[in-house]
């Protein structure tokens, strides 16, 4: 791995409570290397979301960090004054919050708030932020930026909303950016579309990435390494390939289902079982991967966290799936109306 641009060391944050305190990240440690995609996954309450805001100092009230080292490029975040911890956010680390409608000030108009930062951080005037909000509102993909820089939140879709707010994290060019499950309240297709969207703005810009999400199809399709969060701290961390063949800790070994095992039957069809977390956009990449890796393949048994199973057909390279199947739905979104039977 390179040099890390973050690094987490014992980290512990806890919220006092009439009751007693509760330890929100219990020890978490944890790095992420210039230009690194780090997924953070793991259940609800496990502490992601918490750990995010205790890189950036935006902890709730009364959560506050007790212990441990958030080190930025070798400077303790901890430690760091507040003057230049506010300095230090949006400039060189910025965060994508997980619903833009609570993110995005809803009397602003999302110009003003995406120019804000270049005003505040990069010495920039009023008329060059706001071309500088034009420019970044085009690369995020929203179409016609002179109107929409206008609009209110309340006017943008959930997608564009989105693109605002990746539009704002990448305004000041941060080295890093803190991505708290940011496709959680989209569609299918729109989640797949601001997926590769980062990607391809990582790609492009060297950005160091950190991924927190629950669906470990999206940490597949994103990220090169994972940390895995259960009670407040990282039991296990490594690649996502090493991770997802060969998971160490019984808790990663309940989270991660997404190797395809092939099973050769004696006289029936050749069938593969794919479990899943979620039946979002990835899901079509690893059944073409199946059919590609298993020409002999004539069914795949998808399995959502050992509740429901839709076995989709094989019909030359295509796929099939019955019609009022479980999962039938979302795979619709996911397949297209052409590779449904009635």
């Amino acid at each position: 791995m390179s040099d890390p641009v973050l690094e987490v060391r014992d980290l512990r944050v806890e919220i006092p409570l009439t009751r007693g305190t509760v330890r929100a990240v219990d020890g978490s440690s944890f790095t992420v290397g210039a230009g690194e995609a780090m997924g953070l996954v793991g259940e609800s309450g496990s502490g992601k979301s918490m750990t995010l805001r205790a890189i950036l100092g935006l902890l709730p009230h009364p959560a506050g960090i007790v212990g441990g080292e958030i080190l930025y490029e070798g400077t303790d975040l901890v430690t760091m004054p507040a003057k230049k911890l506010q300095d230090l956010r949006g400039k060189e680390i910025s965060m994508i919050f997980q619903e833009p409608m609570t993110a995005l000030n809803p009397v602003m108009r999302v110009g003003e708030q995406i120019a804000e930062g270049p005003l505040a951080h990069l010495g920039m005037g009023k008329s060059a932020s706001q071309q500088r909000a034009l420019e970044l509102m085009q690369q995020v993909g929203i179409p016609d930026p002179a109107r929409r820089a206008r609009a209110y939140p309340h006017e943008l879709s959930g997608g564009m909303r989105q693109r605002v707010m990746i539009a704002i994290a990448l305004s000041c060019e941060p080295k890093l950016i803190l991505c708290d499950e940011p496709t959680t309240a989209l569609d299918v297709t729109i989640q797949d579309q601001i997926l590769k969207l980062l990607r391809s703005l990582r790609e492009e810009r060297g950005l160091s990435v950190v991924f927190v999400t629950h669906d470990l199809a999206v940490v597949a399709q994103t990220c090169q390494r994972l940390s895995v969060m259960y009670a407040g701290q990282v039991v296990e961390t490594g690649t996502i390939e090493e991770t997802f063949r060969t998971p160490r800790h019984p808790y990663t070994l309940g989270l991660l289902r997404s190797v395809p095992d092939l099973e050769d039957g004696p006289s029936g069809p050749v069938v593969v079982s794919l479990p899943i977390t979620r039946c979002t956009p990835p899901v079509v990449d690893q059944l073409k991967e199946v059919l590609r890796t298993h020409p002999g393949v004539t069914e795949v048994h998808l399995r959502l966290l050992g509740r429901q199973q839709t076995t989709v057909m094989r019909v030359d390279d295509n796929l099939r799936v019955a019609a009022g199947a479980p999962l039938f739905a979302d795979l619709k979104q996911l397949l297209g109306p052409g590779c449904l039977s009635g």
